[in-house]
């Protein structure tokens, strides 16, 4: 008989890796109902699926993991057979040799077979984390297709194609009264992101729906440190100035890259860093209707801290403190969530409440003004508004805040859509029009100021920088 082992031990040297490489001889015969899943960080992570079978693991390589929904089938490509010593097999295999990298045993236990062919496995699991009716089934070659027929866990639910992040309602800290009621985060100065894990993978989706993962290849990691977990996050993606404070400013540049290699260079020169503050779902429940409490136990324990990750602590209760503590950091404020409020998808609540230190508006972009002295070749000001029912309604412009770099992107930008009438209604005032171009109203950016003036004007704005994650429909009056 064919000698079964004869391609595992090919590929391995007993002197040069800690797994198990066994002689030539016979086969050992056990009860042909074990089944170990072991997670390989190796050149990409993938699990190891094996099924004791006439004296060997037979052996899939599922690159996402076993399926989690019977309408979503994993591909599995089968390997070498593996020694039955194999199931208990866990550690680091030298780099260099054959699947060099770390394995652990992500679970073990018995199955039971329903049907084994060569072209078709179907076997019940029975495992700590697997369990259930699986199907293995032939499509080419080595490539298989790994099927789930039934979890044995009839409330087990997908993860979800989107959930759009809750929004805060802009208000002071809640009444010292109530300051027990509420859990306080700082509100980081970045782009809101809503990150899917699973498989290994994640996932990054914006404010307005667009998929920014390939803006930030150094968060990709995160799938892989999050291993078989099934998650949905919602987050913040940030970045430091040479200071080693969050700076918006800092993050500018990341926020409109396409180009990979491009992309590339400014990670490598500015890298982000995702801060995680809410749990959405995990493996294969939803947690939205959960208390805003449970949700931070559950996304702490976790224990998600990284090289480019974090999930920092909330207090529960001691608002003025957090936001002196923002202050003195100059983060840009605090919010306040009511500990017992569960996560609305897409809704702006009075459950969560953001406390600015400084002053932000979003603002749409209607036109420009030409520059003068050593602007004259460029912008001179920006013409702005907020949406107020189906008009634009004008609120004033900037003139301060740019560097060359944002004044050469935005006149790019803006020549683009470029119109020959006023978006504005009612139109601005003829002497803050004059000269103007006139832009298609679908650009937003966001300004700093000090107040509001009594014809509902920006007094003494600056700008901040553009806001590609955000729709004009989403903006509002602070």
């Amino acid at each position: 008989m064919a000698d079964r082992l004869a391609p595992y031990r090919a590929k391995r040297s007993a002197a040069r890796t800690p797994e198990p490489v066994p002689g030539e001889g016979p086969l050992p015969r056990g009860a042909d109902d074990t089944f170990v899943i072991q997670e390989h960080h190796a050149r990409a992570l993938h699990w190891d699926f094996r099924l004791e079978h006439g004296g060997v693991l037979v052996s899939w390589a599922v690159p996402k993991g076993l399926p989690t929904d019977p309408h979503r089938n994993r591909l599995a490509v089968h390997t070498e057979d593996h020694p039955l010593e194999y199931a208990r097999f866990a550690g680091t295999i030298p780099a260099g040799e054959y699947g060099g990298g770390t394995v652990t045993i992500w679970d073990r236990g018995t199955y039971d077979c329903e049907t084994w062919t060569d072209d078709e496995v179907k076997v019940v699991l029975h495992g700590q984390r697997a369990h259930g009716r699986y199907a293995l089934i032939r499509t080419r070659g080595d490539q298989w297709l790994m099927h789930l027929m039934d979890a044995g866990a009839p409330d087990r639910q997908a993860l979800p194609a989107l959930v759009r992040p809750m929004l805060a309602t802009p208000g002071e800290l809640p009444a010292p009264a109530r300051d027990a009621d509420y859990g306080y985060e700082f509100k980081w100065d970045g782009v809101r992101a809503v990150a899917y894990a699973e498989g290994g993978r994640v996932r990054l989706v914006s404010r307005n729906d667009l998929d920014v993962t390939a803006a930030y290849p150094e968060l990709r990691s995160l799938g892989e440190a999050l291993g078989p977990v099934a998650a949905v996050f919602d987050g913040e993606i940030v970045a430091f100035d040479a200071a080693g404070r969050v700076s918006f400013g800092a993050l500018q540049p990341r926020m409109h890259l396409r180009d990979a290699a491009a992309v590339r260079a400014a990670a490598a020169r500015t890298p982000v860093t995702y801060v995680l503050f809410d749990l959405l779902f995990l493996d294969g429940q939803d947690t939205t209707g959960l208390p805003y409490r449970r949700r931070r136990e559950l996304l702490e324990s976790l224990g998600l801290r990284g090289p480019h990750w974090d999930a920092p602590p909330h207090t529960e209760g001691g608002g003025p403190d957090l936001l002196a503590a923002a202050r003195e950091q100059r983060l840009e404020g605090v919010v306040a969530k009511l500990l017992d409020s569960a996560y609305l998808p897409g809704r702006r609540s009075r459950d969560w409440i953001k406390v600015k230190n400084v002053r932000t508006q979003e603002v749409v972009v209607g036109g420009w003004r030409p520059g003068k002295g050593n602007r004259a070749d460029t912008i001179g000001s920006l013409l702005l508004g907020i949406p107020e029912g189906r008009s634009l309604r004008y609120v004033g412009q900037v003139g301060t805040g740019f560097t060359r770099a944002a004044l050469a992107e935005l006149l790019g930008q803006l020549r683009r859509r470029s119109r020959a009438t006023s978006p504005f209604d009612p139109p601005p005032p003829a002497r803050e029009a004059a000269e103007a171009h006139w832009t298609t109203p679908n650009l937003v950016g966001e300004v700093m100021f000090t107040e509001w003036t009594r014809d509902d004007r920006l007094r003494h704005p600056s700008w901040r920088g553009l806001r590609p994650d955000k729709s004009p429909r989403e903006v509002v009056r602070e």
